[in-house]
């Protein structure tokens, strides 16, 4: 018996700084993949609400690096595109989000939007189309539905 206890006496605290020391470790850890993912779409949603397009766009490229197949990420990444006048890449980033996602409304209502920038009206209503079918009382298919009754040729608006 005396042999038992002095074991437990001597492995018991061995274990308990076992432990200690991998809880120790588990808060020096870096951040998740997850937790990356987020703080670089997060700080892309910070940079447009700060008008910041050029950090908008850094945040956004790493974002959809990160997690290509979320068409969130590439739907902000072309809206801050277009906000620097980027119509290419800006389309580019629209089709990748439609293309995860047919019926994304920000990516149709911001593409329809870009399409009347680039005096592309045609396109601009074959959006609008998508998005009344998808949902005809948003507030994406109103957005779009009044930039293109209030479209005019040749026009560069900074409201759409």
């Amino acid at each position: 018996m005396k042999k038992l206890t002095l074991e437990i006496l001597i492995v018991l605290p061995l274990l308990s700084f076992a432990f200690a020391g991998s809880a120790l470790a588990a808060d020096t850890t870096p951040m998740t993949i997850e937790s990356a993912k987020f703080d670089d779409f997060a700080a892309g949603k910070k940079a447009i609400s700060a008008s910041n397009w050029t950090l908008a766009v850094d945040s956004f490229k790493k974002a959809v690096a990160e997690n290509p197949k979320n068409p969130d990420a590439h739907n902000l990444l072309g809206y801050s595109y277009r906000m620097l006048g980027k119509f290419d890449d800006s389309f580019a980033a629209y089709d990748k989000a439609l293309a995860l996602d047919p019926k994304h409304k920000g990516a149709l209502n911001y593409s329809g939007m870009g399409y009347l920038q680039t005096n592309q009206k045609a396109k601009a209503e074959a959006q609008l189309a998508k998005l009344k079918v998808i949902c005809a009382s948003c507030t994406e298919t109103a957005s779009l539905a009044k930039a293109v009754a209030d479209y005019k040729p040749g026009v560069v608006s900074s409201t759409y």
